[in-house]
Formats: structure tokens, sequence, C-alpha cells
């Protein structure tokens, strides 16, 4: 069953490649439009992040996680905004 859905905004994106290559579970990405991207696929990761990438940033994006762990390493990448502080 997937996790609540996660905001994301003004997200530097190599350091989100970095946590998802983390995860443990499926992570989605939900576009405005309702498409659902699994971002634990490199090829879906080009995609996906290309149509939402600003500047080296990205801009906005909805986030769905199978795995409880990689939702809560997710959202303190999105409170804190660096990998580096994530454990």
């Amino acid at each position: 069953m997937m996790t609540p859905i996660i905001s994301l905004h003004n997200v530097d994106v190599s350091e989100f490649l970095a946590v998802l290559d983390t995860c443990k579970g499926n992570v989605f990405l939900v576009t405005n439009e309702g498409d659902k991207l699994n971002l634990k696929s490199k090829l879906c990761q080009l995609i996906g992040l290309a149509r939402l990438i600003e500047g080296g940033k990205i801009t906005e994006a909805c986030i769905v996680c199978d795995n409880v762990e990689d939702e809560s390493k997710l959202f303190r990448f999105n409170l804190l905004g660096k990998s580096s502080k994530i454990a």
C-alpha cells in the first residue's frame, strides 16, 4: 500500500537523485497531469525530472513511496535539503 504524498519544492536535483538511490522501495513521481513515474528507474528519472527541472532545481513535484522508511527519508531531505543530513 502506498503512503501519503510528499510535495517537493525547490529541490537540488543531484542531491535528490542521491537520496533516491538509497531508497529501498518504489518511489513514484506524480505529475499534475496524473502521470505516475517510478523514480527507481533511471529512464523514468530522466523523463520525469526533465519535465520539472527549471534552472537546475525541481520546481514542484509530488512523491508517493511504497516504503514508510523511504517516505521519512525523503520528507527529511525535503525539510533539510541535503542528503548528507539524512541518516
